[in-house]
């Protein structure tokens, strides 16, 4: 009888196991980017609308996570998620170091604990814990489906601390909806830095309220002419809190001394003049853009430039010399760092070629000065390492290996954003239906393969800050168009920036990705279907 008992308790065991709902392994469930050490079990754990959350640790820093994850779950599953003094999920921090964004996730078949040293880190072990629930979790409608995730252990923590994107609203206006959908994706793949391109010649979006003119005039229109728009102070402000709420730093970028038509367009006061010999107008062949010579002054006439609508670059600049220039500058940096809590403000620098040399080092010299007065760190694109640099300061690596190396030399860090491997504007191939080709065609598996530490001479891991990916938007107008260049290129740049090289495998990232386009199905993002991938 004894026995019998035991068969019948084993036959019971085994169909109750059975009827548990079951999934593939953690290692399976397309975990992006991937994680530095991945321990699978035997097992599940399900969300269920009796699930909660347990906080340990400082109150005011975990509970706005785990109001994140509750909001993020409630559309796809239905389920009102509390936080409690006790639940099924345990988020615990661990220490107190703000700079650790390492994180442990363990699930166990009754609990699952995310445990970290810094609420960034409890937050990047949520975004792993998201992805290992079915694809359907960050669905915008109800699904039914047996919310499990494989149990398992995952240690995990980033290469490089800066791991950026980059969207161009200037070219073309991006609003705000479309900026957030933007940092939504960045927060699920763990990027934190979201630079925003705010100027450029085809148009100036954000407020500079003792210079009303450059919203006004610069931000009324965008390639391709018609109306367009701009961030108030307020707007901008909105977004640097929605982004600061997914541990995402905004990195604004007024782009100077070249690129600045916009600006031209509102003030021509800002124009360059030209001091003429008396009586010798033979040194001037044709009057600078945006000004008129008056030959009985012997003077250039400084008016407003007309606004630009066009994709060429490389015709405008600031008048170096003038000192309403660097008032200007020192008004649009105090007024931006007043309403930019991190770090950094983006001085631009690229492709000024109109500014003579020994000029353009003295601009870019004297505007890291303004920059440091109001306690920020310039970051500009790799030509400003053609002149000193403050120490602390970035170059941002996109075209010119011999600028970096300049950079290198002075003993600044490089932000790698190979024009070759990481812009985002670039096409898959010819027959991509928006996009540019000027650096490269850039599939997804080039995105994948490069290594930023072996990428260009000269610039070892040391030398690197951090990885970037920029969006520029001469071809892009909408979501839809965003969608479309962006992913899946971004998720394979999240890992370059977040995994190292030794944990990286092409062939894993192709399986990965697959289960991550599911995902980007369900919230309804219209990503690319590259043919390197089996969707």
């Amino acid at each position: 009888m004894k026995k019998l008992n035991v068969i019948i308790a084993l036959i019971l065991s085994s169909f109750i196991y059975s009827c548990q709902p079951s999934g593939p392994a953690l290692e399976e469930r397309g975990i992006i980017p991937i994680p530095s050490e991945v321990s699978s079990s035997n097992g599940t754990f399900e969300l269920t609308s009796s699930s909660a959350i347990q906080l340990i640790g400082d109150q005011a820093s975990l509970s706005p996570i785990a109001n994140y994850f509750a909001a993020e779950v409630s559309q796809s599953t239905g389920f009102d998620i509390q936080v409690g003094e006790t639940g099924d999920l345990v988020f615990e921090l661990t220490g107190n170091n703000p700079s650790d964004e390492s994180y442990q996730l363990e699930i166990g078949k009754d609990q699952v604990k995310i445990l970290a040293n810094s609420p960034a880190g409890i937050f990047y072990g949520v975004q792993t814990l998201l992805q290992a629930f079915p694809a359907e979790i960050l669905s915008n409608e109800k699904k039914s489906v047996a919310w499990v995730a494989p149990t398992g252990t995952i240690s995990d923590s980033p290469e490089y601390a800066y791991r950026g994107a980059m969207l161009d609203v200037a070219r073309h206006f991006i609003g705000m909806e479309d900026v957030k959908h933007f940092i939504d994706q960045m927060a699920h793949l763990k990027l934190n830095y979201f630079h925003l391109h705010l100027t450029d010649d085809q148009g100036w979006r954000i407020e500079i309220k003792s210079w009303p003119r450059l919203t006004e005039v610069g931000g009324s229109t965008e390639v391709g002419g018609g109306e367009s728009g701009y961030f108030t102070q307020a707007d901008y402000q909105e977004i640097v809190n929605y982004a600061a709420e997914r541990f995402i730093t905004i990195v604004p970028e007024i782009d100077m001394p070249g690129h600045t038509n916009a600006a031209l367009a509102s003030y021509g006061e800002l124009n360059p003049g030209i001091n003429l010999p008396d009586g010798d107008l033979s040194t001037v062949n044709k009057p600078v853009h945006g000004s008129e010579i008056d030959f009985s002054s012997k003077m250039i006439i400084r008016e407003p430039a007309e606004l630009y609508t066009g994709t060429e670059v490389g015709f405008s600049t600031f008048d170096t010399d003038l000192e309403l220039t660097y008032q200007f500058i020192d008004d649009v940096v105090r007024e931006l760092s007043a309403i930019t809590p991190g770090p950094y403000i983006h001085i631009g620098g690229d492709e000024s070629h109109v500014t003579r040399k020994d000029d353009y080092i003295v601009f870019v010299e004297k505007v890291q000065d303004i920059v440091q007065k109001y306690g920020k760190t310039s970051i500009g694109w790799d030509e400003i390492a053609t002149a000193k640099l403050l120490s602390g300061n970035i170059a941002q690596f996109w075209a010119d290996e011999e600028n970096a190396g300049l950079a290198v030399g002075q003993g600044n860090k490089i932000l790698m954003s190979p024009a070759k491997k990481a812009y985002l504007d670039m096409q898959y191939d010819s027959t991509s239906r928006i996009g540019l080709h000027w650096a490269a065609y850039i599939e997804l598996d080039s995105a994948y393969l490069w290594d930023p530490a072996k990428y260009a001479s000269g610039i070892t891991k040391s030398d690197i800050f951090g990885v970037e990916a920029p969006l520029w938007t001469e071809t892009v107008e909408n979501r839809t168009d965003i969608d479309y260049l962006v992913f899946p290129r971004l998720a394979a740049l999240a890992e370059v920036a977040w995994s190292p090289a030794n944990t990286r495998d092409w062939t894993s990232f192709q399986n990965r990705i697959r289960e991550l386009g599911k995902s980007w199905d369900n919230q309804g993002v219209k990503f690319y279907r590259s043919p390197k991938v089996t969707w």
